[in-house]
């Protein structure tokens, strides 16, 4: 599993009201301040939680910065139950040409990271596939950043990217590798087959055997005074343009 046995922390009213509809049974315990109490929208979402603690303001739970910008409500979570191992979700993968999967190749950045995933959400992405090892994992920050949509998006963990590429082309995808250096401009592909998009490390781009398993390695044509865009930003625009092709998939 990735590294993260231990529960998180999120906090924010967004991510945890989210994580309250969505995903009650990743909360192991919710902080309240007791000012919220109030607020039927929260209170009526409270009995999915089997522990719930006030807490004051001067003594944050253990584990909490004292800056965090939490608005009354922080929730102990253990994000390894979010995860799908890859052999369950293929199981259940029903393919078609409106059947897109984003595949984080290294990631690092957890801001990069919840990005995608909320890009994924909007964009209807089918899931985001995790690499067990050397990309960054699913943090308290990844799941602020993407909005709470982590709790609506199916995330897959893999144990081996270039193995799971295999099996997935064997089930009819089309791999596509972002890169600035890649052999196809966006504008040109018409995404007529089930697609994955593969999101390079944000330093070194995919790895040589991930390229060289990608059917089309897709570049974004940019004004010169922009070098390059971030891996967050490349992955939005991609899965944009392939949403603009599938409007199915935004139902």
């Amino acid at each position: 599993m990735l590294d993260i046995m231990e529960p998180t922390f999120i906090y924010g009213r967004h991510a945890v009201i989210e994580a309250l509809k969505k995903r009650p049974d990743i909360i192991d315990t919710l902080y309240i301040r007791p000012s919220i109490l109030s607020d039927a929208k929260v209170t009526s979402l409270l009995k999915q939680v089997k522990n719930v603690v006030e807490f004051d303001e001067r003594k944050l739970p253990k584990g909490v910065a004292r800056d965090a910008v939490h608005q009354g409500l922080i929730a102990n979570v253990v994000i390894e139950k979010l995860l799908i191992p890859f052999k369950d979700y293929k199981k259940s993968l029903v393919v078609d040409a409106n059947t897109s999967l984003a595949v984080l190749g290294e990631v690092q950045d957890p801001h990069n990271v919840g990005a995608i995933i909320r890009s994924a959400a909007a964009f209807g992405v089918g899931a985001v596939l995790i690499p067990e090892h050397r990309g960054c994992p699913i943090t308290g920050t990844v799941i602020k950043v993407s909005t709470g949509t982590a709790f609506s998006v199916p995330l897959v963990e893999v144990k081996n990217i270039n193995a799971a590429l295999r099996e997935l082309k064997e089930m009819g995808f089309w791999v596509y590798g972002l890169d600035m250096l890649g052999d196809t401009s966006l504008p040109e592909e018409d995404f007529r087959r089930p697609s994955i998009f593969v999101v390079g490390n944000e330093g070194d781009g995919m790895r040589e055997k991930t390229r060289e398993l990608c059917d089309t390695v897709l570049t974004i044509k940019m004004h010169p005074r922009a070098e390059s865009l971030n891996a967050s930003v490349s992955a939005a625009t991609v899965m944009y343009a392939w949403s603009a092709l599938h409007p199915q998939a935004l139902l």
